[in-house]
């Protein structure tokens, strides 16, 4: 966690540095700066479900700074780009990601109707509810193990080929909207983190535009950011499969095909912001070791930049782990990024 500074010592690291923020400090509680942002989103005291720690002062000091004109620290409006991971930062990814769920579904059915596929990854695993295999995938691959993930890939890109991306739309929105998180014994919709909409909200009253930079499905996520996240699904970035067009009929649809254009995770992310976005962002939000390189590009432009990591370390009201996050975490200590642990930051982890 970031340990903030008095306002004289602020102003002088200023000088020396842009990007210099404040060290790591222990996880107690320090009274939130006086001096911030202007506004919450609806009038509300700025981050009401975060504990007035120095993760919290961080932040509030950070947008301060950016939206005071004529500080040295001023960002304009255009600049003020804020990009975040969705699966373990906005919403639960646990005991697996919630697309996984949806596509398992699919190739559960597969499975069911052809016993061949029953010996063959990832059917077998879904068949056979082998949930350490289809976990493991994921932990794997964020230690730079991809073995299983290809095999797992070459499954789950199969199950919804040939189908158009408004069908597809409709039943990803449909899953989203009435399925549950058994573990948590939550609707998926209501596994969002509500410190996390309450942080989207404020960046966007105090003139920031956010965007989604997920290693998650981009047509599965937008048919729900606005109304969970309230970013538009133009402003979504994810993984994409390949996509065709075709004439049936008299009528003109785009397809998925059964082909991976783009995995978008680790350094894809920072090559897709630039390609999607066409600038570099200046806050920057995730909680994997895929989301170490999107927060470096958010903290070392000439701009301020503060990175925002999240910490699974509550297992009581969330899911604790730290799989697949050492990097990170040993990163956010090196690169004094900002640490928001779930025990300790956060008063509420769910909206309800």
């Amino acid at each position: 966690m970031a340990t903030p500074s008095s306002k004289k010592k602020s102003t002088g690291a200023k000088k020396a540095s842009r990007k210099v923020f404040p060290k790591a400090a222990a996880s107690r509680a320090t009274p939130a700066r006086k001096r911030t942002a202007r506004v919450s989103a609806k009038g509300r005291s700025p981050l009401a479900s975060w504990n007035d720690t120095a993760t919290k002062s961080a932040m509030l000091d950070f947008v301060a700074r950016v939206t005071k004109k004529g500080s040295n620290d001023f960002v304009p409006p255009a600049a003020r780009i804020a990009v975040f991971d969705n699966d373990g930062t906005l919403w639960c990814e646990k005991p697996m990601p919630i697309q996984t769920g949806f596509l398992f579904g699919k190739i559960g059915e597969q499975a069911a109707k052809d016993p061949s596929l029953r010996d063959k990854q990832p059917w077998k695993a879904v068949f056979e509810k082998d949930y350490k295999w289809l976990g493991d995938v994921i932990t794997k691959h964020y230690n730079g193990d991809d073995s299983d993930l290809k095999v797992m890939a070459a499954g789950l890109l199969a199950a919804y080929a040939g189908e158009t991306v408004e069908s597809y739309a409709e039943k990803a929105g449909k899953f989203l909207r009435g399925s549950q998180n058994d573990a948590l014994k939550r609707p998926y919709l209501k596994t969002a983190y509500a410190p996390m909409r309450e942080l989207l909200d404020f960046l966007t009253a105090n003139g920031f535009t956010n965007y989604i930079v997920s290693g998650g499905g981009r047509d599965f996520m937008r048919p729900i950011t606005q109304e969970l996240y309230g970013i538009p699904p133009e402003r979504v970035v994810g993984t994409t499969v390949a996509l065709g067009y075709k004439v049936e009929n008299g009528v003109g649809n785009v397809y998925h095909t059964p082909k991976l254009e783009l995995f978008d995770d680790g350094p894809t992310k920072v090559v897709r912001i630039w390609s999607r976005i066409g600038a570099r962002p200046i806050f920057a939000a995730g909680n994997s070791n895929g989301d170490i390189q999107m927060i470096e590009f958010a903290t070392q432009g000439k701009r301020p930049g503060l990175g925002l990591l999240v910490n699974h370390d509550d297992n009581t009201r969330d899911i604790a782990y730290t799989a697949g996050a050492e990097k990170a975490l040993d990163a956010a200590k090196m690169q004094k990024w900002v640490v928001a642990s779930v025990k300790s930051d956060w008063n509420k982890v769910f909206a309800d």
